[in-house]
């Protein structure tokens, strides 16, 4: 996994979680009396992800006598990425030799940071739109209406953000607009705007929680329940939607109204995901520091922060972020099972085993979907097949479940179960390139039903014509076919796509094998052998090398099976 550098240029905020002051320091005399050494250790710490590290190195180069702009620049940048937005807006650089995308982000900083204390004229000032320029021109507009609010600007807050040609400032700008209608006591007008963003085929899930919660504060539950029934139509174990519709149904407290700051979080949630999508991360990072700023309990962006930090290697921090929603949270399922992941992936399966066992133990059925996924990981069918089951109970109908349990089944030794299952998946998501490629393949490789696993194995190349793993599968059903000439043009052109995988070296090697090209069937054979074969195919291959017979069984192509 990459690690996430800080280069030279102002504002490269990719990485730098942490915020645990790790090991000592060392001291200006450490380091020979040089603050550029100090700028050197902090540039280091910075790159390793040690934030408050580099915060401070920074901080003691300037101490020691270094008036460096790029060191003033670095130790703001350290702060931001460390989460800690209180220093970050102190050290904010302001005069001539500062770059101007830092000012600008330091602007954004400060605002943040006012509006942390509710000072919202101060913040306003700082998020007009002449003082902030790209890239933040449209979190600043987001941001605004919640800043005139704070600041008693009752007329201020309900206007619109307006910022030509950006879908998002217009989209979120509505949604933002809706709460501080609502917060104005203007119902009736905070209505028309729910009603506007949750009018379209996809509105997503944050605004239809957003309506559905206003309907239910409006004592409306039974249109609260229709509204969390549109997205559930789309998203039938969305467990956030379920919890939703649950609590209103049930008749429960309704959930509380955003206060400001909380609004204002939510409000660069989006340019957050924005930068996100666009490959910003560095900004998109700062927008979910600040956000946690101002509400430290948004947990979705624990979560995107968790992400970030996993994808550039710092896990420590990962998983401080992964931590943080507790039990009963929406998010608390998603959370443990992204831990839990982290854990998998550094081979600790005990650990991970351990936290999917104690987070599935709560009934959670997204945790116990997690805990199934982690057995098939760790070769554990039958058991992950067993609580699939559970689960599968409790959603009937749900497409991945079966496909899950079917593989799960299949894998345990147990195909006739394992066949029933796909069948009923697939009969719901009959398209699903997975799903054909994968019933498709078990029936190639047991000899069954051939010409009809051959069509489906060729929709699924249809639909992802650079799957090495689906040419694969069309090469086999060739071969399982008799006809070797074609096995061998597909599995060559499987093997461009993923040359190091086991099953395509050895499939291409039965291959040759079949058409006279013998010296190369025994070079894929043996390069089956350096690709880390399981046991099975090891002990296949190397008795194919020391019989000089190739593959077992008949040239001809196998029984083709009844329907």
């Amino acid at each position: 996994m990459r690690k996430l550098l800080v280069c030279v240029a102002p504002l490269a905020l990719l990485a730098a979680c942490a915020t645990q002051p790790g090991d000592d320091l060392a001291s200006l005399d450490d380091l020979g009396g040089s603050s550029y050494g100090l700028f050197l250790a902090g540039q280091g710490a910075l790159n390793d992800g040690r934030g408050a590290q580099a915060v401070a190195y920074f901080e003691q180069a300037q101490a020691g006598g270094a008036e460096d702009d790029l060191i003033a620049e670095r130790a703001f940048t350290a702060a931001v990425l460390a989460g800690d937005i209180t220093k970050a807006a102190a050290l904010a650089p302001s005069g001539d030799g500062a770059s101007e995308a830092t000012k600008r982000m330091g602007r954004m900083v400060q605002a943040v940071e006012a509006m942390s204390s509710n000072q919202g004229k101060a913040a306003r000032l700082l998020l007009a739109p002449e003082r902030v320029g790209f890239p933040h021109k449209g979190a600043a507009a987001l941001l605004s209406p919640w800043a005139s609010a704070m600041a008693g600007d009752a007329e201020g807050a309900v206007v619109r953000p307006e910022l030509r040609n950006d879908k998002v400032v217009k989209y979120f700008g509505l949604l933002g607009q809706a709460f501080l209608y609502e917060r104005a006591k203007r119902y009736d007008e905070a209505e028309t705007d729910f009603k506007a963003l949750t009018g379209g085929d996809d509105p997503g899930d944050m605004v239809l929680l957003a309506y559905g919660g206003f309907l239910e504060r409006r004592g409306k539950r039974l249109d609260a329940v229709a509204v969390y029934d549109k997205g559930l139509a789309d998203q039938p174990s969305n467990s956030i939607l379920l919890a939703a519709k649950a609590r209103a149904a049930a008749g429960k407290s309704a959930p509380p109204a955003p206060t400001l700051r909380q609004g204002a979080a939510q409000a660069l949630m989006a340019p957050a995901a924005t930068m996100l999508s666009a490959k910003q991360d560095q900004i998109g990072l700062a927008y979910l520091r600040m956000a946690l700023r101002l509400d430290p309990n948004r947990n979705e962006a624990w979560l995107m922060v968790g992400d970030l930090m996993e994808a550039a290697g710092d896990i420590d921090s990962a998983r401080a972020a992964f931590a943080r929603p507790k039990p009963g949270a929406p998010e608390y399922a998603a959370a443990r099972a992204k831990l839990a992941w982290s854990f998998q992936s550094a081979k600790d399966s005990e650990t991970a085993l351990k936290m999917a066992r104690e987070a599935a133990a709560s009934g959670d059925l997204d945790a116990k979907v997690t805990l199934a996924d982690m057995l098939r990981v760790n070769e554990q069918f039958a058991e992950a097949s067993q609580i699939l089951t559970e689960v599968i109970a409790a959603r009937p109908g749900d497409w991945r479940l079966l496909y899950a349990r079917g593989v799960a089944n299949d894998r345990a030794g147990r195909w006739a179960e394992g066949e029933a299952d796909l069948r009923a998946a697939l009969k719901i998501r009959p398209d699903d390139s997975e799903m054909l490629n994968y019933l498709g393949y078990s029936w190639i490789d047991r000899g069954e039903h051939l010409p009809e696993a051959l069509a489906m194995v060729q929709r699924a190349v249809a639909s992802n014509p650079k799957s090495g793993a689906m040419i694969d599968s069309l090469g086999w059903a060739y071969f399982r076919l008799g006809d070797y000439k074609k096995a061998v043009e597909k599995l060559e052109e499987a093997i461009e796509l993923e040359a190091g995988d086991p099953d395509i070296n050895n499939h291409l090697g039965d291959a040759y094998w079949r058409i006279g090209r013998r010296d190369e069937a025994e070079f894929q054979w043996r390069r089956v052998l350096t690709l880390d074969p399981d046991a099975k195919m090891k002990a296949e291959v190397t008795t194919k090398l020391a019989s000089g017979l190739g593959p077992a069984g008949p040239a001809q192509s196998p029984r083709v099976a009844g329907p």
